[in-house]
C-alpha cells in the first residue's frame, strides 16, 4: 500500500477513527455553512492507521447546528431540523501497483445508538457510560444486532443539491487545557470550579463514583449566590452537560458534539465519597498568531489581553458573537473589527471561507442576511442592516488591502454589486433611514438614518475602490458618485451650521459624519473640536455604539489626537475598557461595563486593539498600499507611556517595532521584512536624530524626522518629550 486517504463529511457533528485511533485532531467537524447549499468535507491521511487484514472505520454522529432540537427544559436560541445526523465518507487506498481501491459509505455500513443519549448545540449533552460498547470501532467485533445504515438524499432541493466543498481554512482544535480549581462558597449540594479565565470549549471531568451516578455540569461566565450564573441574556439558561458513571475507578469524559463559553463549572449530583476533578479544554480554529503587543502600561496590556481572548473564544468555524447564548455569525463584527482580528491572527483563508458563506446566503433579491450562515430568519432590521450585510463588500476589500488578495474581489464582485443594488432600493434622496442604528448606543438622540446611510456609503465607497482595483473605471466613477451624493445628502439633513454640530451633537453621529466626510470642508475642524470637547466633558468616556466606535479611533488618530485615544483607553470608571480590566474580566464583554447582564465574551467593542498595534507600536502600511509591501512606522508617543512594542506578520514576513523613552531620551528599533520598505517617523524636539547608516532622510515635518529604509533591522535615537509631560 502506498497511501490511504479518508474523505468525510456530514450533517451534524462527527468524530471519525480508523481501527480505534482518531483520524486527526480536528473537532466539531464539519464547519458550519449554509448546509442546504454547501457542506464541507475533510481529507485525512490514514496511511499509518491501516494494517494488513481487517480494518474498521468508526464514526460517531451528533446533532450539531443542523438539528437543534426543541427542548422544554433546556435553553436553545433557535430550533429547526434541516436533517438528522448524516454521514458521507469514502476511503481511497492506493496500492503498491498504483491501483486505487475505494470504499464508500452506504447501506452495507452498520449503525447503533451509542452512549451519547442527547446532544443539543445550545442546551448541552448527555452521556451514559453504561451504554458504551467496548472496542466498537475496532476490527473483529461481533455486530449482528446492529442495523444497516439507511441511505438518504443529501441536503438541498430537487435539482439543486448542496455542494460538497473541501475544507478551506484551519479547523477547530483543542488549543489549551486548563485545570479547574475548586472555590469556596458553593451552594449546598454543589461544588464549583474556576478555570481562571473565560474560554470557549469543553468541560472535562474525571470521576470516581458508583455506577449509575449522574452528575450535571453547569457552565457559566460568572457566579451568583453560590451557583453558576446563567441567564438568557448572557450565556443562555438553563444549559448543562450530564454524565452517568459506569462504575469504573476513574472515568474521564467531555462533550463531543457541542461546546460552551465558561469560566466556572458547577457540579451537581455528586454523592458522598465520590471524587471529581475538572478541566477546561479551550477550543478555537487553529489560525496562526499574527502579532503581539506590549506596553509599559499594565492597563493597556490588560485591554489587549481581554480583547484577544474574546476574539479567539469566538473564532469557531464562523466568527460568532458569543460562545454560548447565540453562537451565530453576526457579520458587522467581521468588518468593523477586521483590523484587530488581523493584527492578532492570520485571517486570510478563514475570512475567505466566511465571504463564501455570505455569498451562499445571499437572497434572490440581493440581500445579505445579518447572520451568516442564516440558521434562523430574524425579523426586520435584525436581518437587514447595511452595516451587517455590508461586510460582504467590506471584508473582501479588507482582505485585499491586508493580504493583497484580488481573487476574492474578482470572484464575488458581481454578487457585491447585487447587494449594493438591493440597498439602493431602500435609499431615498441619498439617505438610508433603516436599520439598527448605532448598536447598541446609550445615546438615545442618535438618528437611525445616520448609521443606515453610513453603512450604505461605506458599501458604495468600497465598491468604487474595488472597481478601481479590478480596472473597471466606469463602475468606479459611478459608485464614487453615489457615495459623494449620499454624503452630501446626510450633510444637508443633519449638519447644523449654526451650532457646528451634527445629528444632535452626540459622539456617535459626529464621528460617523467626520469619517465619511459628511460636513463642509471649511467646517470640519469646528465639528472635530466639538467632538473632542464632548469627549473631554464626559471625562474621556465614549458614549456611542459599535458602529461608530472604529470611526471614533480613526477620526481622532487621523486628526493627531492619539493623546485623546490614550486617555479614553486608560479610564477605569464605567463605561470604559479599563473598567472591565480592573473588575477582573478575562475576556471583553458585550456591554461597556462588561457585567454579567450581557455576554462577558464578545469582541464587538474590540476596535481599540488595532490602535494599540498601529499607533502605539506604530505598525501600519503606507496610505494607498496593499499587502504591506510598504510599511509606515509612526509610533504615537503619548501620555506617560514609557515604552511599547509589537509585531505583525505581513505577507512579506514579520515586521516589528520597539520604542522606549527615559525622560527625553527616545529610542526606536524597527525590523522590516525582506521585500518590503518602510517610511519611519521619529519624533524629535531638539538636536539631530541618530539613525543607522543606510537610513535615508526624506524630510522633517511638525517635529518629526521622516526616513526611508529597506529590509533589515534599524535603530533611531532622538530627544523627545510628549506635549503635556
Amino acid at each position: 500500500m502506498r497511501s490511504a486517504r479518508l474523505h468525510v463529511a456530514g450533517l451534524g457533528i462527527y468524530t471519525a477513527d480508523v481501527n480505534g485511533h482518531p483520524v486527526g485532531d480536528a473537532v466539531l467537524e464539519p464547519a458550519n455553512t449554509t448546509f442546504a447549499d454547501r457542506v464541507q468535507y475533510a481529507t485525512y491521511d490514514v496511511t499509518d492507521l491501516l494494517r494488513h487484514g481487517d480494518n474498521t472505520i468508526g464514526v460517531a454522529l451528533g446533532n450539531g447546528m443542523s438539528n437543534v432540537v426543541s427542548t422544554a427544559d433546556r435553553y436553545r436560541k433557535l430550533y429547526g431540523n434541516l436533517s438528522d445526523p448524516q454521514l458521507i465518507a469514502q476511503l481511497e487506498v492506493t496500492l503498491a501497483d498504483g491501483t486505487v481501491k475505494r470504499i464508500a459509505s452506504g447501506a452495507d455500513w452498520r449503525t447503533v445508538l451509542g452512549p451519547t443519549t442527547s446532544s443539543n448545540w445550545y442546551g448541552g449533552e448527555d452521556y451514559d457510560a453504561r451504554r458504551e460498547i467496548p472496542h466498537w470501532d475496532q476490527p473483529h467485533q461481533d455486530r449482528p444486532a446492529w442495523s444497516h445504515a439507511v441511505t438518504v438524499d443529501g441536503p438541498g432541493t430537487p435539482g439543486h443539491p448542496a455542494q460538497l466543498s473541501a475544507r478551506e481554512a484551519e479547523p477547530i482544535r483543542v488549543e489549551e487545557n486548563l485545570k479547574g480549581t475548586e472555590v469556596s462558597g458553593a451552594a449546598p449540594g454543589s461544588r464549583i470550579f474556576d478555570l481562571g479565565r473565560n474560554i470557549a470549549g469543553w468541560p472535562e471531568i474525571t470521576l470516581d463514583a458508583p455506577a449509575g451516578t449522574t452528575v450535571r455540569i453547569y457552565p457559566a461566565e460568572s457566579l451568583k449566590d453560590g451557583h453558576a450564573f446563567q441567564s438568557i441574556s448572557n450565556v443562555g439558561a438553563p444549559l448543562w452537560d450530564s454524565y452517568t458513571a459506569r462504575g469504573a475507578k476513574s472515568e474521564t469524559w467531555h462533550p463531543q458534539f457541542s461546546y460552551h463559553g465558561f469560566r466556572y463549572l458547577e457540579i451537581k449530583g455528586l454523592p458522598a465519597g465520590a471524587t471529581i476533578s475538572v478541566r477546561g479544554k479551550a477550543l478555537h480554529t487553529d489560525n496562526a498568531s499574527a502579532g503581539d503587543f506590549k506596553s509599559s502600561d499594565d492597563l493597556v496590556n490588560g485591554i489587549h489581553s481581554i480583547t484577544r481572548s474574546a476574539i479567539e473564544n469566538n473564532m469557531m468555524s464562523v466568527l460568532t458573537d458569543c460562545p454560548s447564548r447565540e453562537k451565530l455569525g453576526w457579520l458587522e463584527q467581521d468588518q468593523l473589527v477586521f483590523p484587530a482580528l488581523a493584527a492578532n491572527y492570520d485571517m486570510e483563508a478563514y475570512l475567505r471561507k466566511i465571504v463564501r458563506d455570505m455569498a451562499d446566503a445571499q437572497t434572490t433579491e440581493g440581500l445579505i442576511p445579518s447572520t451568516v450562515p442564516e440558521y434562523t430568519s430574524l425579523p426586520g432590521a435584525y436581518r437587514n442592516d447595511s452595516n451587517w450585510g455590508g461586510a460582504f463588500v467590506l471584508v473582501p476589500l479588507q482582505l485585499y488591502t491586508t493580504y493583497g488578495d484580488t481573487d476574492t474581489l474578482r470572484t464575488y464582485y458581481p454578487a457585491m454589486k447585487r447587494y449594493a443594488a438591493f440597498l439602493k432600493t431602500q435609499v431615498s434622496d441619498g439617505i438610508l433611514d433603516y436599520g439598527l442604528g448605532d448598536w447598541f448606543t446609550p445615546d438615545r438622540s442618535f438618528p437611525r438614518a445616520v448609521a443606515g446611510t453610513y453603512g450604505y456609503w461605506r458599501v458604495v465607497d468600497a465598491l468604487s475602490r474595488i472597481a478601481g482595483v479590478l480596472g473597471d473605471d466606469a463602475d468606479a466613477a459611478s459608485y464614487r458618485s453615489e457615495a459623494d451624493a449620499s454624503a452630501k445628502a446626510i450633510t444637508r439633513k443633519y449638519y447644523d451650521a449654526a451650532t457646528g454640530t451634527f445629528g444632535g451633537g452626540g459622539q456617535g453621529a459626529e464621528v460617523l459624519a467626520l469619517d465619511m466626510g459628511a460636513v463642509p470642508d471649511d467646517q470640519r475642524q469646528r465639528l472635530l473640536d466639538h467632538l473632542v470637547g464632548s469627549i473631554r466633558d464626559a471625562g474621556y468616556h465614549l458614549n456611542l455604539g459599535e458602529i461608530s466606535l472604529p470611526a471614533a479611533f480613526r477620526v481622532l488618530s487621523g486628526a493627531g489626537h492619539d493623546d485623546i485615544v490614550y486617555k479614553i483607553a486608560t479610564q477605569t470608571t464605567s463605561p470604559s475598557y479599563g473598567y472591565q480590566v480592573v473588575h477582573g474580566n478575562t475576556a471583553l464583554g458585550e456591554s461597556w461595563d462588561g457585567g454579567p447582564g450581557q455576554s462577558q465574551d464578545h469582541f464587538m467593542l474590540g476596535a481599540i486593539d488595532s490602535w494599540f498595534t498601529s499607533r502605539l507600536a506604530g505598525i501600519q502600511q503606507a496610505p494607498g498600499a496593499a499587502g504591506y509591501q510598504k510599511l509606515l512606522v509612526a509610533p504615537a508617543v503619548v501620555g506617560d507611556l514609557a515604552s511599547a512594542s509589537g509585531s505583525y506578520t505581513t505577507p512579506y514576513g514579520k515586521a516589528s517595532t520597539s520604542w522606549h523613552r527615559d525622560g527625553s531620551a527616545y529610542r526606536l528599533r524597527v525590523t522590516v521584512p525582506a521585500g518590503a520598505t518602510a517610511e519611519v517617523h521619529v519624533p524629535v524636539i531638539s538636536g539631530a536624530v541618530q539613525a543607522d547608516r543606510g537610513a535615508r532622510m526624506l524630510r522633517t515635518e511638525g517635529g518629526t524626522a521622516v526616513y526611508e529604509v529597506g529590509s533589515g533591522d534599524w535603530s533611531f535615537a532622538s530627544v523627545y518629550t510628549p506635549a503635556g509631560d
